[in-house]
């Protein structure tokens, strides 16, 4: 089963050269925090590795700033950034609702799927959504692609909607058929690679555009200009490779480009 810590300290990203204040940069004359969530290549407790966990780290050596970095589940994270007692978390995504209360510095974007069990005989979306005999299962408070959040606010409505804190509990419940599908993306890709995973699902892929995700700010927490400087520093690894660095050492390099090759809008 997945490890659930909250608020507990994994690390403190320290201050490294002088204060890039001076130069411009976002003001360090406080510590920040930025929590983590276990998520497949995103971060994993289990190694504590991941892409964000490396963006984290650069985050902290390019800003001078110290940032004290958690792990929570991504409900309590959202609940955080809206008061304002968290400051960033990371690969997250916008709404109407989330809008309201974060700010979002774009870095990567790419697709969801809906992982099925082979023997419930679905074959599109429509198979899923009008049989009622089919459990999805997602994970608490996340949002994905338009066409996925559909199905999961139908099935929600039908109380066809298995809840969980992380994606191990989602692919044991897909294991003993309590549910017949969850939905993913490329971060999950190692664990579907398992034989037991593989032999007994098969993919099918949402018909929408792939959704940016970026460095997750909070407005209470944060001033407008600090969020601007912020941002201007994560456009700035994009601008230089070193996003690109990251994904591809965790990606194969044309799935690593097509995640970090993308116009976010202004």
């Amino acid at each position: 089963m997945i490890r659930q810590v909250l608020g507990s300290l994994l690390l403190t990203l320290g201050c490294i050269g002088h204060a890039s204040a001076a130069a411009g940069g976002p003001d360090c004359s406080r510590p920040f925090t930025l929590a983590l969530h276990d998520h497949g290549l995103l971060y994993s407790l289990d190694t504590d590795s991941g892409i964000d966990k490396d963006f984290a780290d650069e985050l902290a050596r390019r800003s001078g700033c110290e940032i004290r970095v958690s792990l929570m589940s991504r409900a309590r994270i959202w609940k955080l950034i809206e008061s304002g007692a968290l400051d960033f978390s990371l690969s997250g995504i916008t709404n109407e609702e989330r809008d309201r209360y974060a700010s979002f510095a774009w870095y990567f974007s790419d697709k969801y799927y809906l992982l099925v069990r082979k023997d419930a005989g679905i074959h599109a979306l429509s198979d899923f959504e009008h049989d009622d005999r089919f459990q999805l299962g997602v994970i608490r408070s996340f949002r994905y692609s338009e066409s996925a959040n559909h199905l999961v606010d139908t099935l929600t409505a039908e109380n066809r909607v298995s809840l969980a804190g992380g994606l191990e509990p989602l692919y044991q419940a897909l294991l003993l058929k309590r549910i017949q599908g969850m939905i993913i993306e490329p971060f999950d890709y190692p664990a579907i690679d398992d034989k037991s995973i593989r032999d007994v699902t098969t993919i099918i892929e949402f018909n929408d555009p792939a959704v940016p995700h970026g460095l997750i700010m909070s407005k209470k927490a944060l001033s407008a200009e600090q969020r601007d400087k912020w941002r201007a520093l994560v456009d700035e690894m994009r601008a230089d490779g070193t996003v690109r660095r990251i994904f591809r050492k965790y990606f194969k390099p044309d799935l690593a480009d097509s995640m970090v090759d993308f116009q976010p809008s202004p």
